[in-house]
């Protein structure tokens, strides 16, 4: 018994370490230029311009959703998905983009 309470609270610390960047507010300047170099072939990622492909919400619409959370945002920006390119970001770079994203209300 000791030693799952002890695992779980080791855990705990390593999720809380680990997710710790989530708490460190994002460069929105920055995450602008990620999202001009890597985003914008894809989403909308300013007011007036169109959106690419249509199964890729426009960066706005993103940022409005009502349970919009930035670190959340980073933290999906750091896995894989089937529909977008994996580009590398590091956890400074995607707190960067979502602070960006985030701005687009």
């Amino acid at each position: 018994m000791k030693v799952a309470v002890r695992l779980i609270g080791a855990l705990a610390a390593i999720a809380a370490t680990g997710f710790s960047f989530v708490a460190e507010a994002g460069d929105a300047k920055a995450g602008k230029q990620i999202a001009e170099r890597w985003c914008q072939s894809c989403h909308a990622i300013g007011a007036n311009q169109p959106t690419a492909v249509t199964e890729a919400p426009p960066f706005a619409t993103i940022a409005r959703k009502p349970d919009f959370d930035e670190a959340k945002v980073a933290a999906f920006l750091l896995t894989p998905h089937p529909k977008m390119p994996d580009i590398g970001l590091s956890r400074e770079s995607a707190a960067d983009l979502a602070a960006f994203i985030a701005s687009q209300k």
